[in-house]
């Protein structure tokens, strides 16, 4: 029987086989055998639209929501509260199922918008150039250390232990196989002479502050580059790394319009200083003028190995992330540059409050006294899986164990949209276990 999905004809098909050299279908599958072939798969009888839609739904309120759940989980995932014109925009069928702009004549909304999103990303970070996008803040921080090592000819990349543990893993994963290796410090250590980079994380994975400048010396000292990940939310209260020496800057956009979404799609951002701007990966988009002299958008940039001699590319990114970073522009044009910081206010402010409540409680303490923005990581009286266990069971998602680095101790996330009701009624679980 002809498939309805293949329309090829008889004539055509009988070709192929030729070509391959086999007579027929069945003698090209004979390697098969016969009860394989036909397989008879068990499925339940069909049902109409409006009753799928009804299992669908039965399904999905199995799992835990954040719509239903308060949270106070973080690390490196973060629920923030998306205006609805981010959907609005992003849904818009000619920007949902663009991929990537090939042709630029045919693609300039695609391109003004991406240019737009790195130019707002630049004035985020102070930094000088940003490409338009990554996969996520772990990999856009592994392309970073590779970059770094390109620029410098060294090949080791240093990592600071306070750096999110996953990040590590990924950035290992990436240099490993090019023969390049990663040594985790600690802030103490001395870079050695054969360091391309250190890479810090700004607020760092337990939540609080660097002291950043010892770092920018350690590493220009050495001969090596600075490579920051930030939290873009702290960047509407606390100075962007452009304003303290980084070389990279590199963050997770997804608190920027982006749902947390099981995971993905997310978006990296990779920023840089403008000199290093021929080594940096991915894609960027300029703005020109025609032969008419009207304005007009190109990809100006591609160093990725789809477009360019694989042994001198210098990303191995195949995805374009435009629908995500669309979402990040809109959103930083929504809330623009007071918008973002009372965000970033609410942050801080929910958070230390809860920090404050938390720890007058008999057994919680504080595991770190610095200055912190939204995360914070509390030493708790007994197993932190214990703990979320109960929180479980009244709707809380808790922080996350991170007992593994310090004994009993939780790190807890809190953003501007847990509700003064949502902490109060946390403390009041955590006083009663």
């Amino acid at each position: 029987m002809p498939s309805p999905y293949l329309p090829n004809t008889d004539a055509e098909r009988n070709a192929m086989l030729q070509e391959i050299g086999v007579s027929s279908v069945e003698e090209l599958f004979h390697d098969i055998p016969e009860r394989f072939r036909h397989a008879r798969l068990k499925l339940p009888t069909p049902l109409s639209e409006f009753e799928l839609k009804e299992e669908l739904s039965r399904l999905a309120n199995l799992n835990a929501n954040l719509d239903n759940y308060a949270c106070f989980l973080g690390a490196g995932c973060y629920r923030h509260f998306i205006p609805s014109v981010v959907g609005h925009i992003t849904g818009r069928s000619e920007f949902y199922t663009a991929y990537t702009p090939y042709q630029a004549e045919a693609s300039q909304g695609t391109l003004q918008a991406t240019y737009e999103y790195q130019s707002l990303v630049c004035q985020l970070t102070g930094m000088e150039v940003s490409n338009a996008g990554m996969y996520d803040g772990s990999t856009a921080t592994a392309e970073a250390a590779i970059m770094a090592c390109i620029i410098t000819k060294r090949g080791k990349a240093a990592v600071l232990n306070t750096v999110n543990p996953t990040y590590r893993e990924v950035i290992d994963t990436y240099v490993r196989n090019r023969n390049l290796t990663l040594e985790t410090i600690e802030s103490n250590s001395n870079l050695s002479s054969d360091c391309a980079c250190l890479i810090v994380q700004q607020p760092n994975f337990f939540g609080h502050f660097e002291g950043i400048e010892p770092y920018v010396q350690k590493a220009h000292d050495a001969g090596a580059l600075l490579i920051v990940i930030v939290d873009p939310i702290s960047l509407g209260m606390f100075k962007p790394p452009g304003d303290y020496g980084a070389d990279i800057a590199v963050a997770e956009g997804q608190p920027l319009g982006i749902p947390t979404s099981f995971g993905g799609p997310y978006l990296g951002i990779f920023t840089c200083r403008q000199e290093y701007v021929r080594q940096m990966p991915g894609r960027l988009v300029g703005k020109t003028v025609d032969v008419n002299g009207k304005p007009g958008y190109v990809m100006t940039i591609v160093t990725r190995e789809q477009y360019i001699r694989r042994e001198r590319a210098t990303s191995n990114i195949c995805t374009s992330e435009a629908l995500m970073a669309l979402a990040v522009a809109v959103y930083l044009g929504t809330l623009g540059k007071r918008g973002l910081r009372q965000v970033a206010e609410l942050c801080y402010h929910k958070a230390h409050y809860a920090a404050e409540e938390i720890s007058k409680l008999k057994g919680y303490s504080l595991a770190f006294q610095q200055p912190f923005f939204k995360e914070f990581v509390i030493r708790c009286p007994i197993a932190p899986h214990q703990i979320n266990k109960a929180l479980f069971h009244e709707s809380i998602v808790g922080g996350l164990d991170i007992s593994h680095l310090i004994d009993n101790s939780m790190l807890f996330c809190v953003t501007e949209v847990n509700t003064k009701q949502q902490i109060d009624r946390l403390v009041e679980i955590l006083g009663t276990l």
